[in-house]
Parts: C-alpha cells; structure tokens; sequence
C-alpha cells in the first residue's frame, strides 16, 4: 500500500488574494472557495493545475506570522526553461527576494509570496 498527496495546506491570513498569487505563479485555476468555515467567516481557497493530481489549500488563520524558515517549500522551475524572465515575472506579481544565507553563486533564488512563504526557483 502506498498514499499520494491530495493536496498541500497553507495557512495565511488572506487566502483569496494568496491563491491569485499562485494561481499566476503556477497557470492554475481556483477550484473552490468558501469551504473552510470559520468565526472570520467562510473562508479557504483551493487552486489545481490542469492535471488535476494536486491542489494547494490555502486556510484562514488569525495569525500566519513568519517568526521561523519554512519547514517546507515549493522549488519551481521556469517551465520554459529562462530562469531569468521568470524571476522577473514572479517578483512583478508580488514575490520578493529573502536571504536564507545562500551563496552568490547559488543556482537558484530564494524568493517570498506575498504572506512571507518562501520558495526556490531553480535553473
């Protein structure tokens, strides 16, 4: 027997505009909303790509600080394969450069969604 991931939960504090972000970052599409209900109101957003095999679930908590790194993280890769243009379209959608102590001859660059999660774009 063996499990597949279903989907990947992030909590945060504006889950709509946090799927947008990604919906952008990804090409996905929002495929439901209003499904996690809480005392702020009906909240929790669900994006998926077009193959449908994983879906991010972004949940409403009161406080998503950002006091500690990642325990996990996305590492993406530009799809057409121009790291650079890349960068520049993921930091014109609102992602942001984080130093986790890399080298400057790193392959990769660290960035930060609008929330303060970081990700990695890689060559």
């Amino acid at each position: 027997m063996t499990c597949t991931i279903q989907s990947l939960p992030i909590s945060c504090t504006d889950p709509a505009a946090l799927a947008a972000f990604w919906c952008t970052v990804l090409g996905w599409e929002v495929k439901a909303t209003g499904w996690q209900r809480t005392d702020h109101g009906q909240d929790g957003v669900s994006i998926h790509g077009e193959e449908r095999t994983l879906e991010i679930d972004f949940r409403w908590v009161a406080d998503a600080s950002r006091d500690a790194p990642n325990r996990l993280h996305l590492d993406l890769v530009a799809t057409d394969g121009d790291q650079e243009a890349e960068l520049s379209r993921l930091l014109a959608a609102g992602a942001r450069h984080v130093d986790v102590g890399q080298r400057p001859e790193s392959t990769w660059y660290v960035l930060a969604d609008p929330e303060g999660n970081e990700f990695c774009l890689c060559r």
